[in-house]
């Protein structure tokens, strides 16, 4: 069997991994992953035909010839090349989690750092035990700063991607109703971001912390944290700001250490306030002039269906249907309670990962959106279905009734939040918006 040494020495010379047979470059080291239903060790083969270099495998049935590397387990071989390859890395590497925001706020803390440093942040939503790891293994050596997401959906995980990504700073984003189901409860959700904390207490991180969130003071506390540095809207912070518009872009004031200044951004919804903040502190902390921070901040257009402004032919859609929980519902019903417009529309799908708790919180969401003042309500899915009671609005069991729907009534000049969990894909609505 390989040493990771030997394995190391082969991902120098050909540095670009895939995992994926249908997206082989020339001269790639392809790991052949198992999933639920395929084992690509049946492609290795395959994938030396399509150009790889080299194959990394664990079923030797498929060890065919000197191409293919055989390995007790991929998954775990590609997990210790990526931790190798960090620890090879002598760079600031930022370690980003919570419930909601992720995405953005890396989005934002890249966009501003890039203004000043040559930086790699994960791309997409590749923030788990497979994409944290890929996401390690794309950093080369002009990358001066990394920013590496991670996601969970149970205990330990954040622990266990911290020992490949070895962060040397570190954000919670926030802690919210999310993957209750993994985590076993919100409780168990705080325990399990935590893990970043306890990370770099114990490798001498620095935490960046949102004073104005006292789940991640106390959690902060809890962990004994010694280096932290503090946003939020109080002054005192290394960094302090305050909203000053809200419809339909943020706008904002903030203070750091050398003045104070303002920014206008393209996000919509308050709840980004936050997440802007974090980028300003990270700014900061490393170093950027005000004016080098408010140009990343203004420059940054949301292309990943959060938070996203769309002009339809028709109407205006808030595009944040990559992913729902109940926090984040909230806050996206009371954005569009805020905005100003003639006529609103609130399309919403089901919440995943709930479990027992599910029924409860989509009843609770449908009482939020009662309570606003949205003429127009959809639920989309079986849990909205099953909750609908008495309650108003128009609900149906798929996204394909609620099209048919749509294409009668023939929405225009609405606002429109369109938002909902991943697999309710509700983005085939949008042709009809």
């Amino acid at each position: 069997m390989p040493t990771i040494n030997s394995l190391y020495q082969h991902f120098l010379n050909y540095p670009t991994i895939c995992t994926d047979t249908r997206s082989i470059t020339k001269d790639c080291l392809f790991f052949a992953l198992k999933g639920e239903n395929f084992d690509a060790n049946s492609f290795a083969m395959q994938a030396l035909t399509n150009g790889a270099a080299y194959v990394i495998i664990d079923n030797p049935e498929y060890l065919k010839n000197d191409r293919c590397i055989l390995v007790p387990d991929v998954l775990s071989a590609l997990q210790d090349l990526a931790r190798y390859h960090r620890s090879t890395l002598n760079i600031p590497v930022i370690g980003l989690t919570g419930s909601n925001g992720k995405t953005t706020t890396k989005e934002l803390v890249n966009a501003v750092l890039s203004e000043k440093y040559k930086t790699f942040a994960t791309k997409g939503n590749l923030n788990n035990h497979i994409g944290v790891p890929l996401s390690l293994l794309s950093i080369d050596a002009n990358v001066e700063i990394a920013v590496i997401e991670m996601g969970a959906n149970h205990q330990k995980e954040i622990e266990f991607l911290c020992s490949i990504a070895q962060p040397t700073h570190g954000l919670i984003t926030n802690i919210g109703m999310a993957h209750l189901d993994g985590f076993g409860g919100f409780e168990g959700v705080k325990k399990g971001k935590a893990e970043l904390y306890a990370y770099l207490k114990n490798n001498h991180g620095t935490a960046f912390i949102n004073r104005d969130n006292h789940y991640l003071l106390e959690m902060a506390a809890a962990t004994s944290l010694n280096k932290v540095i503090y946003y939020g809207t109080a002054p005192g912070n290394q960094v302090s700001g305050a909203l000053l518009k809200t419809d339909p872009f943020l706008e904002l004031s903030w203070t750091g250490q050398k003045g104070s200044h303002q920014t206008q951004t393209n996000l919509t919804g308050s709840y980004n306030f936050e997440n802007i903040l974090a980028a300003i502190c990270l700014g900061e902390f490393f170093e950027l002039q005000a004016r080098q921070i408010n140009d990343g901040l203004s420059g940054y257009q949301p292309r990943n269906n959060r938070s996203q402004l769309t002009r339809t032919e028709k109407n205006t859609v808030i595009c944040d249907f990559y992913n729902a929980n109940p926090s984040s519902m909230t806050a996206a019903l009371a954005n569009i309670n805020a905005l100003t417009s003639n006529h609103k529309v609130a399309i919403i799908g089901d919440m995943f990962e709930l479990g027992k708790e599910s029924p409860e919180q989509h009843r609770l969401i449908i009482s939020e959106a009662e309570k606003t003042n949205v003429e127009t309500l959809v639920f989309i899915g079986k849990d909205f279905y099953e909750a609908k009671g008495q309650h108003r609005g128009h609900f149906f069991q798929t996204p394909s009734e609620a099209q048919s729907f749509l294409e009668k009534t023939a929405l225009s000049d609405c606002l429109i939040l369109l938002k909902g969990s991943r697999g309710m894909a509700l983005e085939r609505l949008l042709p009809y918006l």
